[in-house]
């Protein structure tokens, strides 16, 4: 039963990324965006997966915490693009 609220859990959490990822890619601008946050985010889904090998309790729920994993490290990928775009903009404005 424990690792059904952990999967649970795992969903709630994931649940806002692919609508963080979307507003990435619509609004192309990095402006409210931490990438210490979302590293911080990718650390501990790291460490909960690293618990799930140490433990030897490697089940279905590794998978989502790397289904999670991905989707984060797609929006910080998506923040490094925006943040090149807001240089790009900054630098067009000068000119």
């Amino acid at each position: 039963m424990g690792q059904v609220f952990e999967v649970v859990m795992l969903l709630c959490f994931g649940a806002s990324w692919p609508f963080n990822i979307a507003k990435s890619i619509r609004s192309r601008t990095a402006r409210g965006k931490s990438m210490i946050f979302e590293c911080c985010i990718i650390t501990g889904y790291l460490f909960g997966l690293a618990g799930k090998f140490i433990s030897g309790n490697v089940t279905y729920v590794a998978a989502f915490y790397i289904l999670d994993i991905v989707m984060v490290a797609i929006d910080l990928v998506l923040t490094f693009r925006n943040r090149k775009l807001d240089q790009l903009a900054a630098k067009e404005e000068t000119v």
